[in-house]
């Protein structure tokens, strides 16, 4: 079906972009004291090592890295490094979508991505040409983006979306008696997170508190170390480790759960989703530390990862059927992530987000009700 886009929207958007490109280079200059160009990654090495006598993070063949992530690490010490990361996040917006989504529409003014059913690894669906899955959804230019995608005359864009699938999934599969009941009590589960850890009362937790909480709940499901823990919590590595020590201890049927998912594995046995998806992974008995650790977190992560893909195919499947059965003409037209999108004829907007939530909420039964947020617009950025 494809979905409509509003190409005026996305060139007035370029012709924006644009100009703040321009700035932000100027302001780049500034900073280093003249011009240079700041797509060169050879300049700017000179720049940030030899002039502003920065440290060198890491090297490669070819010199001193300038990546992203050496960036980010720099840029508590200069103000150049988040300026370039500026630079480069905007040119790419430009280059991969306000420039290159109205080259893909096609006689109709809709845009058709291909979605990919055996590319990731996880399980999920991919999609590209264009790749509408990762257009950034915390910038206020990635939510203008989303704006460009809309319904036509006469209908409504619906986002249904599964709120914190994957952290319901782990309640299911781990059983841990915090997590279940935080999630069948209808609970903020990171409040009841920090309440735990941080051992204070509702009233008492601070908005730092729950961020904390929240950036833990799901370091555990990517299996994030300590150190990578503390550069995002901003704190040192040994107050990391103590935190998710912390966060064990208070969680401790989840941690046994984890343990066990690494255990089976070993054993040979793999790991699979609740329907049965199933990865092999030899790194498990690697001698190499690095492959080792790397498969063991994705042992821990494809349970959970995994079947929160399963269940969002499953919904496209269930919802597509309800909607042939009742011969309305509501249209799903997109997915991400946890995510279905559908374009709506307004007058069917009641009776098709009752019918979307209550199949997507009924697609899977867990230990915790699963739960599904509609939001409506006239596009996608204030559907979502």
């Amino acid at each position: 079906h494809g979905v409509l886009v509003d190409v005026d929207h996305l060139k007035a958007m370029s012709k924006q972009a644009g100009a703040e490109v321009v700035k932000l280079e100027a302001e780049a200059h500034a900073m280093a004291g003249h011009a240079f160009n700041v797509n060169s990654p050879k300049q700017l090495e000179t720049i940030l090592f030899d002039e502003l006598k920065l440290p060198v993070v890491k090297k490669t063949k070819t010199g001193r890295s300038t990546d992203a992530e050496v960036l980010e690490e720099l840029a508590s010490q200069h103000p150049l490094p988040n300026k370039i990361l500026e630079v480069r996040s905007l040119t790419k917006l430009i280059g991969t979508y306000l420039d290159a989504l109205p080259q893909l529409v096609d006689s109709t003014g809709r845009v058709h991505t291909s979605f990919n059913q055996a590319v990731a690894a996880t399980g999920r669906l991919s999609s590209n040409n264009p790749n509408l899955q990762n257009i950034p959804v915390r910038t206020p230019m990635g939510r203008e983006i989303r704006r460009a995608f809309v319904a036509p005359e006469g209908c409504l864009i619906l986002s249904a979306d599964y709120s914190q699938i994957e952290l319901r999934v782990l309640a299911h599969l781990s059983g841990d008696p915090i997590l279940v009941d935080a999630f069948r009590s209808g609970d903020d589960v990171h409040v009841r997170t920090a309440m735990e850890i941080f051992k204070v009362s509702r009233e008492d937790v601070s908005k730092e508190m729950r961020s904390k909480a929240k950036t833990t709940n799901f370091a555990v499901i990517y299996g994030q170390g300590e150190s990578s823990l503390g550069k995002r919590l901003g704190i040192t590595r040994d107050e990391a480790a103590e935190f998710i020590e912390k966060y064990f201890q208070t969680f401790a049927t989840l941690r046994k759960y984890l343990d066990d998912v690494v255990e089976k594995a070993r054993t040979g046995e793999g790991v699979h989703t609740i329907l049965g998806r199933r990865r092999f992974l030899p790194d498990l008995h690697s001698p190499n530390r690095a492959l080792r650790l790397t498969a063991e977190r994705v042992a821990q992560n494809t349970p959970i990862q995994g079947t929160a893909a399963d269940i969002i195919k499953l919904a496209m499947l269930r919802v597509d059927e309800r909607l042939t059965a009742e011969k309305v003409a509501t249209r799903m037209v997109s997915t991400v992530h946890d995510e279905l999108v559908f374009e709506v004829p307004e007058g069917e907007k009641s009776s098709v987000g009752a019918m979307v939530k209550e199949t997507m909420e009924g697609v899977m039964k867990l230990e915790v009700p699963l739960l599904v947020e509609c939001g409506w617009g006239k596009n996608w950025g204030d559907a979502h």
